[in-house]
């Protein structure tokens, strides 16, 4: 059995504990295990799980996200070493040919057998490709596992124009994974509108048109007949009613069907139309044996979203739980609600219930033509009773109306003002209504998990699983998660500190609306009031340094400015220009654009470095830094490189660090644009920038992304059509791929998209959070950044556009600036008397690999470090320096 994980291969029942087989890895499959784990049943059981494909379950809601990253790391949803853990045998890439229930055995196609007294299957389902003559043809593809995406990858790298077959909600995700490769795109669909099974027409319709708005051909009520080759494409499709369209490439979504082969083989009752047929306890015609998922027939249905999945599986669970203690009763299963709700190709779109009507329904009908929006409620004959509803355009009603819905509550007032109501909040929600549909969390259960003492996101997604399906319930989590913490007396505030009741983001918004340009008139006409009613004048090292961020994005004035009172904002780096070291040492960073240095600049640094004793490292974002320097070295050292022709490199503030960068078509024979040119263009159009957080760049020359760029906040990737730009990736303590934001542009868009996203960025972010956090939180996530910034969805693309400009028209190097200066060059004398400054304390360092290195505070008795307050008269004389 291939790559298996676990303590042996033998097919032979060693255990006394019964053998439980699960074949079917995927979510649903996946699932079960987990259920069954965390009721400790495989303690009772010898677990045994079979997958067909190389790697343990991943997500396929999300798997369009696959072409953002390149990876099928962000997809998964488990390893093989969970499986260890949890003392699960899991056999990968492994396929079950045979099952005799007679004997409780099970074949491999190896030709293994093995035995099982309780068996489960989760086999799922495969892609129906239609019976069409060529369908078979090359580049004709399907859309359902990562190898089939590896396999529509290899074929638009050589295509121009690709066609997906099926305009449902497959095939709709299929058609953005052919957008984002930069393949000119159709899609065709049997029926006479998209998503058939779950719109009306008037939802089709407009969901037809904003979908051809955003570049995207649909054609429907098209039946192709064959598939020839073509003349201008590779591929020729001709239609039932005498056209055709010519594409490089075919991608097939046009619906699932139960992957029941091993059921039937083995003598399962099935459905006429195919599906394992299962009872309410999700088992089979066969004794001890379950299916669930979508190969699974209930009462004549498949289900084919994976929440009803999660279902069967937990009832699956349930019964086999309840068997092995002898117990008589155990959940059932009773249906499902195959509500959904969405977003396709960047277009909202919600189905709930009886989404397209049924016979005597009375309904309600919203449609605004202007705003792109079209809502329908289906009633029952009284008009009492939600039955079903359909979202397009906007499905911010959507969480309301599923509560409505599954609650059966009647209507009080008219339907209508259900769709009146402005964006909903989770108080209207009872304690029963259902949070999260994937893992069926309700209110309640959020609510107690809160107060057992689960104050953040990430701990209630682990103790409840509340938005670790699809995703899709996040917003409303948190909202839930906020209000019970209030209600438990747990201070649930937003505000920057204890000054001020406002974010970053409305503070940014007070300072430019109304031209806020020092902290004092800041904090007294908007900090809090005392309980004497007094404004505090101070602030705290919370808000001084976010304060001082704002007013340098904003305004881009110099940092140390005394009459803004800007140099008493600053921290401890930016205070002094550098970063303090752990020796009470500063570091020395100039800038190096791009990675790209001359020699003379090499010998100029290596001869400040040497005459100041400097430890010198290369670093990752392609600089020099040299530390150990002491406060009163830094004028003098900045003065050197400064006549050398440097700058400083910022790396003492929140702003723009570096831009790492390839050699690219100058030097490399793979490079297919000036990914060094580019570099160092971008890195002094943005030096200086000041923002909630550092930011780093990068640009690969092509594909092969020698620079990583994926993984900084800016990355630029050629093509030999222009330039891929990524955003919100993060190398650091948290990686995180780039989203991919837009695909083969000219240099000119680059920049202003940059821009924009950049200003957007200073403009909403929060304190110190990084843009790969910034995008997580953002409402509506990558698609509603890429409204902003290339739709100009908001209407401020201009002011971005002109921030950013100035900011780039007034830069200054801060330490030139503060060169001269002369006033505030003592800033950076540490003794009352600098020339009789004594000499450095030698026996606090060592020499290792020829430089020096500090000792570690075991063997230097280096004791804290008091930095003197420069601001305060009181504490011009001393220097509260004390190294025990």
């Amino acid at each position: 059995m291939a790559n298996s994980t676990g303590t042996s291969n033998s097919t032979k029942v060693t255990s006394a504990k019964p053998k439980l087989v699960v074949i079917g890895n995927g979510m649903v499959g996946h699932h079960f295990i987990e259920q069954l784990c965390s009721q400790g049943l495989q303690n009772q059981f010898d677990v045994e799980v079979f997958g067909e494909e190389p790697r343990p379950a991943y997500d396929r809601v999300q798997l369009s996200k696959y072409f953002e990253t390149g990876s099928a790391d962000e997809l998964m949803l488990t390893s093989a070493q969970d499986y260890q853990d949890w003392g699960v045998k899991l056999h990968l890439d492994t396929r079950i040919t045979a099952v005799d229930t007679e004997n409780k055995t099970i074949t491999t196609e190896d030709g293994i057998t093995g035995v099982y007294d309780r068996l489960v299957l989760a086999t799922g389902s495969y892609p129906f490709v239609p019976p069409i003559n060529g369908n078979d043809r090359e580049r004709c593809v399907v859309y359902r596992t990562i190898e089939d995406l590896q396999d529509i990858e290899a074929a638009a790298s050589q295509s121009k124009v690709g066609v997906v077959v099926g305009g449902g909600l497959l095939g709709l995700e299929a058609a953005n994974a052919l957008m984002a490769l930069g393949v000119t795109t159709h899609v065709v669909e049997f029926a006479p509108q998209l998503m058939p099974v779950q719109l009306n027409d008037k939802a089709g319709d407009l969901l037809k048109s904003k979908i051809n708005d955003l570049g995207v051909s649909v054609h429907t009520s098209k039946a192709t007949t064959a598939i020839i080759d073509g003349e201008s494409a590779m591929h020729r499709m001709t239609f039932n009613d005498d056209t055709f369209l010519e594409t490089d490439m075919i991608v097939f979504s046009a619906g699932i069907r139960p992957q029941d082969a091993l059921a039937r083989s083995s003598g399962l009752a099935m459905g006429e139309r195919g599906g394992i047929t299962i009872d309410d306890n999700c088992l089979t015609s066969a004794a001890d044996v379950y299916a669930i998922g979508e190969c699974a027939l209930w009462q004549n249905r498949i289900f084919g979203l994976v929440a009803p999945g999660y279902q069967m599986a937990r009832v699956a669970v349930s019964h086999i739980a309840a068997s092995a203690d002898g117990a008589t009763s155990s959940s059932t299963f009773t249906g499902a609600d195959m509500s959904t709700k969405l977003k396709l190709l960047g277009v909202d779109v919600a189905a709930i219930g009886e989404s397209r009507g049924f016979e005597n329904a009375q309904f309600v009908e919203l449609s605004d033509n202007q705003s792109g929006i079209y809502k329908k409620l289906w009633l029952d004959e009284t008009g009492k009773f939600l039955k079903g509803a359909v979202l397009v355009g906007d499905n911010s009603d959507y969480n309301r109306l599923l509560d409505c819905y599954l609650s059966q509550d009647e209507i009080e007032g008219n339907a209508v003002e259900l769709l009146m109501t402005g964006d909903e909040s989770a108080v209207e929600l009872k304690d029963t209504s259902i949070i999260c549909s994937c893992h069926q969390v309700t209110k309640a259960d959020i609510v107690n998990s809160v107060k057992e003492g689960n104050h953040t996101i990430a701990e209630i997604k682990s103790c409840t699983r509340a938005a670790s399906g699809c995703g899709g319930c996040s917003a409303l989590v948190k909202q839930v998660m906020d209000q019970a913490l209030i209600a438990e007396g747990v201070e649930c505030n937003t505000g920057i500190c204890e000054h001020f009741e406002h974010d970053r983001q409305s503070l940014y918004h007070l300072c430019q609306v109304e031209n806020i340009t020092d902290f004092d008139t800041l904090i007294t006409k908007h900090g809090k009031k005392s309980p004497t009613g007094q404004h505090s004048t101070f602030g705290c090292d919370l808000c001084k340094p976010a304060a001082a961020s704002i007013f340098a994005s904003l305004q881009n004035k110099y940092v140390l400015n005394q009459e803004s009172s800007h140099v008493q904002l600053q921290d401890t780096n930016d205070a002094y220009l550098g970063n303090l070291q752990k020796d009470g040492t500063y570091s020395v960073v100039p800038r190096i654009a791009g990675g790209e240095i001359t020699p003379d600049g090499l010998i100029a640094i290596g001869a400040v470095a040497k005459e100041f004793d400097l430890y010198t490292k290369i670093t990752g974002g392609q600089r020099i830094d040299m530390f150990g320097a002491k406060l009163s070295e830094l004028p003098i050292i900045w003065h050197k490189l400064i006549d050398a022709g440097f700058e400083t490199g910022h790396a003492y503030g929140k702003s723009l660090r570096t831009v790492k960068s390839c050699v690219g078509s100058t030097w490399c024979r793979y490079g297919v644009q000036d990914s060094v040119g580019t570099a160092i263009d971008l890195e002094n159009r943005y030096k200086g920038l000041r923002s909630p957080h550092k930011i780093k760049f990068a640009v690969s020359g092509c594909t092969r992304e020698c620079a990583e760029a994926q993984s900084k906040d800016i990355g630029v990737i050629a093509t030999d059509k222009g330039w891929n730009l990524y955003v919100a990736g993060n190398g650091g303590m948290r990686p995180r791929h780039g989203d991919l934001f837009a695909t083969d542009l000219d240099t000119e868009t680059l920049v202003k998209y940059i821009d924009r996203v950049l200003m957007f960025y200073i403009k909403t972010a929060d304190k110190l959070q990084r843009t790969s956090v910034w995008m997580e939180s953002l409402e509506g996530g990558l698609e509603y950044l890429q409204s902003v910034v290339i739709e100009d969805s908001l209407g401020i693309a201009a002011e971005l556009d002109s921030q950013m400009n100035n900011v780039v028209d007034t830069y200054q190097c801060e330490w030139k600036t503060s060169l001269d200066k002369p006033e505030f060059l003592a800033r950076f004398n540490e003794f009352v008397n600098p020339d009789a400054m004594p000499e450095g304390e030698t026996h606090l360092y060592e020499r290792v690999r020829e430089q020096r290195f500090p000792l570690s505070p075991e063997s230097s008795g280096a004791g804290n470090i008091a930095i003197k307050d420069i601001t305060s008269e009181q504490n011009e004389q001393a220097v509260a320096e004390e190294l025990v």
